[in-house]
């Protein structure tokens, strides 16, 4: 793959405005970037994602992101493929550096906080919070009354077979083996 493609919800944030003072920002997902972000994930509507984030300086080539955000979205269930409309808010923190210091263990920081490469001189802080999004939504939307369960059709006579089958599943008391 010789070109990249801009993120759908793209905020740079360049390394050299990130002085002593934490860098904070609101940012809020356009109907355009929306939109894409909605197709990306295979949703089929994204009505809000919006955030908070704050960057701090790590020393000289460390970064800390803390952000929160808040999205309201529909998904398919899974089942009926329904829209199934939902909300999630959630805060993240990830580390930015040079990405030899994850590969040398160098990190001053907590484990459970993230640690992701500098690439360039920039931090793109809108596909940090859209990544951070797509790990939160629920993994099998279901519309409410929706059921997994099966129904049981009687035996076919005309399909012996499936007619023993349910023979000796009755004398068994249900259980198969």
């Amino acid at each position: 793959m010789t070109g990249t493609t801009q993120p759908e919800f793209s905020r740079l944030v360049p390394l050299a405005r990130l002085g002593a003072e934490p860098f904070r920002q609101e940012i809020r997902a356009s109907d355009a970037e929306r939109a894409a972000l909605a197709r990306r994930f295979d949703l089929p509507a994204l009505d809000r994602l919006c955030a908070a984030v704050e960057l701090v300086r790590h020393g000289k080539d460390m970064f800390l992101l803390r952000a929160a955000f808040a999205a309201e979205f529909a998904q398919s269930c899974v089942v009926t493929l329904d829209p199934v409309g939902g909300t999630v808010s959630e805060e993240f923190t990830l580390l930015y550096g040079p990405p030899e210091v994850e590969a040398e263990g160098g990190r001053t920081v907590e484990d459970e906080v993230a640690f992701e490469p500098l690439v360039g001189n920039a931090i793109d802080v809108g596909e940090a919070v859209a990544q951070q999004f797509s790990l939160a939504l629920p993994p099998f939307p279901r519309s409410p009354g929706a059921s997994l369960e099966a129904e049981t059709a009687p035996a076919d006579e005309n399909r012996p077979i499936a007619a023993a089958l349910s023979r000796l599943v009755d004398r068994r008391g249900g259980r198969v083996r």
